[in-house]
């Protein structure tokens, strides 16, 4: 592929606007924004409003096909205290970068009671559900690609299409000793009696560190998602992993959708598959993290 700069990125951005809303767009100005550790990302202004477009050359070909998707499957939760941002365009990487073209939503400089609203957000999101846990397609979680291939048994779902298949990853990529690996197996066979509770596939985001949500003049939104249909604890693990979210976010989402008795004793076992993947994309200590969370449930 060829080297395109950002002006050649914005100008295609320019001209596919004009073709979207029937009359010339110009640019009026652009602004280099934060778009994560992997992607170029900018505010453009033009005559036809102002977007955000990140962009990048060399990661998976549809990734932004897919986070489009998923952007827009979370919209059609129809949350009344969560920003979605509208997908404008979305390319796959070919001769050219790959790209995602969105509405721009401002930064909220007054975030008073938004806190409550964004749990209240998620746990509405959570009630979108569906048949069966997976997702239309596959996606990605950072660049690593997720198996969604649609299945009712929820702890099937987790034990092959997440747990096992990032240790097979990690296993070829970084290497994995013989008694780490038999720890892992010994953790799969149990994990249909760790996951007995009584689950309904919901909706997640996929990704949700503080990272990926904004406090906007509109209200809390979700940006970067990894969606798919799970157990609506799985978004938990991810939130509680890192931080960021504040106590009065958890007891507005507990307000809002009551969670199960024990809620809390599975936890780390769902942050197991975020821990594993950073293990797979940076190494580091993440390897030892996951095996103490292994441990833990056997």
């Amino acid at each position: 592929m060829s080297f395109f700069s950002e002006k050649e990125i914005i100008q295609l951005c320019i001209e596919k606007l004009a073709n979207i809303y029937g009359s010339p767009a110009r640019l009026l100005s652009s602004q280099a924004i934060g778009g994560g550790c992997i992607n170029h990302a900018v505010r453009i202004s033009t005559t036809a409003g102002d977007f955000f477009l990140k962009w990048n050359a060399t990661a998976p070909t549809d990734m932004f096909l897919k986070e489009a998707a998923g952007l827009n499957e979370m919209c059609l939760a129809n949350s009344s205290f969560l920003i979605i941002p509208k997908v404008i365009w979305s390319k796959e990487v070919d001769d050219l970068p790959g790209l995602l073209l969105l509405e721009y939503l401002q930064p909220a400089i007054k975030t008073s009671g938004f806190d409550e609203h964004l749990g209240r957000g998620i746990a509405q999101l959570h009630r979108k559900t569906a048949t069966a846990c997976g997702f239309y397609h596959p996606n990605y979680c950072g660049t690593t690609l997720q198996d969604n291939t649609w299945t009712e048994n929820w702890p099937e779902f987790y034990t092959q299409r997440r747990i096992w298949a990032l240790i097979q990853h990690i296993k070829a990529s970084r290497g994995m000793s013989s008694e780490d690996l038999k720890i892992y197996e010994k953790l799969v066979v149990r994990m249909p009696e760790l996951l007995s509770h009584q689950t309904v596939p919901s909706l997640i985001h996929g990704d949700l560190w503080s990272g990926n949500y904004m406090y906007t003049t509109k209200g809390p939104a979700l940006i970067d998602p990894a969606c798919y249909y799970a157990d609506r604890e799985m978004e938990l693990g991810m939130m509680q992993l890192f931080g960021g979210f504040s106590v009065q976010v958890w007891d507005a989402y507990q307000q809002e959708f009551p969670l199960q008795e024990g809620w809390n004793k599975r936890i780390h076992l769902y942050q197991l598959y975020h821990v594993l993947n950073h293990c797979l994309l940076f190494g580091g200590s993440y390897g030892w993290q996951a095996m103490q969370i292994a441990k833990e449930y056997l």
